[in-house]
């Protein structure tokens, strides 16, 4: 369907929470490294469950291998720093859903590098929303788009 990244990860709760999410919508995960944790950590494992036999996950060593995998691929860096809103954006089957670390987001030598930036609006004077929390907003927006549009292929 859609796939999504994350980008050195901090928090290993969070990253078993988009694994989960990931399972259930049928994306893969793309992990760059380095992470803040090892996937062998016991808070990972007791938010991923069994999720882990629903998923494919994909790791790199850095931006750099990612990028060289997938540059002919659309990634979408989701920041707070893009005045273009996520609910405007078509997405596509295939994208790749690219989010930055929790602590720090995405340096800018990487998003200098990713062409489609976009933002869940929030209320001014908040920082951002919870990574696994944005990961769902997006991920259910892109599935309901790319789900509609196949029914309207088939005349539904």
């Amino acid at each position: 369907m859609f796939n999504i990244v994350v980008y050195q990860p901090d928090i290993p709760q969070n990253t078993a929470a988009i694994l989960r999410i990931c399972a259930c919508f049928g994306t893969n995960l793309h992990i760059i490294e380095p992470c803040g944790f090892s996937l062998n950590d016991k808070r990972f494992k007791r938010v991923a469950m069994d999720y882990t036999k629903y998923i494919k996950v994909v790791k790199y060593s850095d931006f750099n291998e990612f990028y060289k995998n997938n540059y002919k691929s659309r990634v979408i860096l989701m920041t707070t720093k893009s005045k273009k809103k996520y609910f405007n954006f078509k997405f596509k089957k295939g994208d790749f859903l690219f989010f930055g670390r929790e602590s720090f987001g995405v340096p800018e030598e990487v998003r200098k590098k990713l062409k489609f930036a976009l933002t869940i609006p929030m209320q001014k004077g908040v920082r951002s929303l919870n990574l696994a929390i944005s990961v769902a907003i997006i991920s259910s927006e892109a599935r309901r788009q790319i789900i509609i549009w196949k029914l309207k292929k088939k005349n539904f």
